[in-house]
């Protein structure tokens, strides 16, 4: 008796959902909704075009010009006056891995010991960062989650700045290993002081130089014999030693980048500077590695006390000059922000205004391996940013939407929410 109820208080239910079911499935077939922006200056890589429109279609960008017909059912934004660019790439971050710095308990950027090839930074990203939500407001829609540390730091991972968890994030897996190389300068004055300085740095360099070799000699020995015992460290710096990911060298003084150069061409490695704030200095000896920069300095003090106040602004434009591949980097958490500032900052002292981008948005995704991010062209996916005015002005730069693979991403944040509470405050 009790069954038959309970089969005839299911039976509507059941019904009803054989009624729905085929407009259900037809639902999720149809291509998803169009979205035209029109009339925009859209920063593509061939540069700046005028007054032109741009279609997405099902996450990839469908055709880019003038005019172009509005497809059946097709949101359509008026974006007159307005700038279409690129989502920008923060390189060197640790969005996510630092909190709150001077509370421990919330950064996790740094490892014990000095060689550490086997650790990933992505395994301590955390996706509800209040951070995180301020840098997508700035225009940054990808992270390469870098870890810090002396001598083999860890690989870094890139990931996109909408996911509820990192799996979601995660854009690729290992982007390549990180050497922090050591200090080589001596105190001044004091000889023994000196002498202790220089013993350690060799030490230093004779740890990593002894760490690349015990590596490259595990890779053969475990070719001539898979069964030997598995050693985690030396297996991460596999695709490394197989030139299938870059060596990123963390270095500013030019005998730090000197002795990295050597280091790259003993064990044949693929590299990219990190720092650079030298980098002008061995130019010649950069391009002839065929090594790109990463400067880390373009809105910084100068490193020495001696160096003109303007150094750290111009270099970014001599790099230029001598035509080594440049990508612009804010290092840091929370201010990794500042990331379009900072190019500005350049451009203002020589920097032509589409290097400056593409430093910030297309040589960032070439040298972490996924060439087809950072541009705004057809068939790329469909990620880009919406701004009122000049993205690396200041004075004119307003993010007002951000689209991932056609997805609109949610702009708010901890200081915009503070800003109109007490916007109404009474």
């Amino acid at each position: 008796m009790i069954r038959r109820l309970v089969t005839l208080l299911l039976l509507p239910g059941l019904l009803l959902v054989c009624l729905l079911l085929p407009g259900m499935v037809a639902a999720q077939t149809t291509a998803a909704k169009a979205l035209l922006l029109k009339g925009a200056t859209i920063h593509s890589p061939n540069g700046p075009l005028a007054e032109h429109d741009l279609l997405m279609v099902d996450g990839r960008i469908q055709a880019i010009g003038q005019d172009l017909a509005i497809p059946p059912n097709a949101e359509v934004h008026e974006l007159q006056g307005q700038h279409l660019y690129p989502p920008l790439v923060a390189l060197i971050s640790q969005v996510g891995l630092r909190e709150i710095g001077m509370v421990r308990s919330t950064v996790d950027t740094w490892e014990v010991g000095a060689v550490n090839p086997q650790l990933q930074a992505a395994v301590a990203f955390n996706p509800d960062t209040e951070v995180l939500p301020t840098l997508r407001a700035n225009g940054i829609g990808y992270a390469q989650l870098t870890p810090e540390g002396s001598a083999l730091a860890g690989r870094s991972s890139l990931i996109h700045l909408s996911g509820w968890n990192l799996g979601q994030s995660l854009v690729k897996a290992d982007t390549g290993l990180h050497l922090y190389w050591p200090d080589p300068r001596l105190p001044i004055g004091d000889e023994e002081a000196r002498n202790e300085a220089l013993a350690d740095y060799r030490e230093a360099h004779q740890g990593i130089l002894q760490a690349f070799e015990d590596a490259q000699r595990y890779q053969r020995a475990r070719t001539v014999d898979p069964t030997l015992p598995t050693d985690t460290r030396w297996e991460a710096m596999a695709p490394l030693l197989e030139g299938r990911v870059p060596l990123f060298v963390h270095a500013d003084d030019q005998r730090q980048i000197r002795h990295a150069l050597d280091l790259l061409q003993r064990y044949n490695l693929k590299g990219v500077l990190v720092g650079g704030y030298d980098a002008y200095l061995v130019s010649a000896a950069l391009l002839e590695a065929d090594v790109a920069v990463i400067y880390t300095h373009a809105n910084s003090l100068p490193l020495r006390p001696d160096d003109p106040y303007d150094l750290p602004f111009q270099i970014p434009a001599m790099l230029h000059q001598s035509g080594l591949s440049m990508a612009l980097a804010y290092p840091g958490s929370w201010d990794s922000r500042n990331l379009a500032f900072a190019a500005g900052q350049a451009v203002a002292f020589g920097l032509p205004r589409e290097v400056a981008l593409a430093a910030i948005t297309q040589v960032p995704a070439q040298l972490l391996g996924v060439p087809a991010l950072g541009k705004l062209e057809v068939g790329a996916p469909a990620s880009l940013i919406i701004s009122k005015g000049d993205l690396l002005d200041m004075g004119q730069a307003g993010v007002s939407a951000m689209y991932l693979e056609g997805k609109k991403v949610d702009l708010d944040n901890r200081h915009s929410r503070l800003y109109r509470k007490y916007k109404e405050r009474n």
